[in-house]
């Protein structure tokens, strides 16, 4: 049976770049967002994804002209907008979609974010499914810049906190086509529903 949803659309602009913000809304207390969509090709896809699959709510920051340009997570919070707001205060954990493209781990999943305990609920699931890449907990072993720990990161912003999942290009794209792996989408999709048990 499909979980009802509402879908909102708003158009912002942040330093000469213009956003689509396009939310669609469930009835659940897990949200998926991908603040580069586009920018980090298959995030955005594997948000929708993983939220038409578990039924949680999502939320996707896109930029529908080039040049697009990589914001800052925090910068992002820091623009009023009424469809943040609506997602954070809607749901209590988060889960927030990113790519990287460090040539020195090519297949690392990164999980950050201040929810430590979810961060190891997704990287079971992964590790499970996604037997080609390593999920990485270990805050000491994420890149600085991938952590997801600044305060005012979206992920953060919600009453349980959140998780950063920092994906390579391989585990979130297929060739030139910003289509995620089964596998990946699979993996994530797991650790949603078990975060939601």
């Amino acid at each position: 049976m499909p979980v009802p949803q509402d879908t909102t659309t708003e158009r912002l602009r942040l330093d000469g770049t213009e956003f689509v913000l396009r939310l669609t809304s469930r009835d659940s207390r897990l949200g998926l967002l991908a603040l580069h969509g586009g920018v980090e090709g298959g995030t955005a896809e594997l948000a929708e994804e993983v939220a038409a699959r578990t039924g949680a709510t999502c939320l996707i920051f896109s930029q529908p002209s080039p040049p697009r340009t990589h914001i800052s997570s925090h910068l992002l919070a820091e623009t009023p907008s009424r469809t943040l707001e609506t997602f954070l205060s809607a749901v209590s954990l988060t889960i927030s979609l990113h790519g990287h493209l460090r040539p020195a781990t090519p297949d690392a999943i990164f999980l950050g974010g201040t929810n430590r305990e979810a961060a190891r609920t997704l990287a079971a699931a992964l590790r499970a499914l996604t037997p080609s890449f390593t999920p990485v907990t270990d805050l000491t072993e994420i890149p600085s810049g991938l952590r997801g720990l600044h305060p005012r990161n979206p992920v953060n912003l919600t009453r349980e906190g959140g998780v950063q999942i920092e994906l390579p290009l391989t585990a979130r794209t297929q060739g030139l086509r910003d289509v995620p792996p089964e596998d990946v989408v699979a993996g994530v999709t797991e650790g949603v529903r078990r975060l939601g048990a």
